[in-house]
């Protein structure tokens, strides 16, 4: 790795709260932006980090405005990457129902985790010994 590396991050530590999601939106934006990507991928990676930072809130941090949500934005070449960490208990991503599955189709949520892996083209959930998950979304400039 170059030292290039440290250089292209951008870490926010913000509160459990819900206006938060505009301070981490308006960020990606501008990092979206100095990676290259156009407007409908922007879109659609913002609906992605957006739901993972809703997930880390409501069901990490259960809205405990004394935990925080990490999230931190690498810039790469071609692509960005972005991890959303919380101070939660951890889940298991196999429990989660599936929203296509028919009787989950009208339900108005359980939905997150399908639009991540939907318009990201990378996601991987971890779970760090020290508690919490973490979320790592990659996504790609399209040659």
């Amino acid at each position: 790795m170059t030292k290039d590396h440290h250089e292209r991050t951008v870490t926010l530590d913000v509160a459990s709260r819900f206006e938060m999601l505009d301070i981490v939106q308006t960020v990606l934006i501008q990092c979206c932006g100095l990676v290259g990507f156009d407007d409908e991928a922007t879109h659609y990676m913002s609906v992605a980090v957006r739901e993972s930072v809703v997930n880390a809130i409501k069901h990490g941090n259960k809205q405990d405005e004394s935990k925080r949500v990490h999230v931190l934005f690498t810039l790469q070449e071609r692509a960005l990457e972005v991890q959303v960490k919380d101070q939660g208990a951890g889940f298991d991503p196999t429990d989660v129902p599936d929203p296509l599955a028919p009787e989950n189709l009208l339900k108005a949520y359980g939905r997150g985790i399908f639009f991540m892996r939907q318009f990201m083209d990378e996601v991987q959930h971890s779970f760090p010994p020290k508690g919490g998950t973490v979320v790592r979304m990659l996504k790609r400039v399209p040659a």
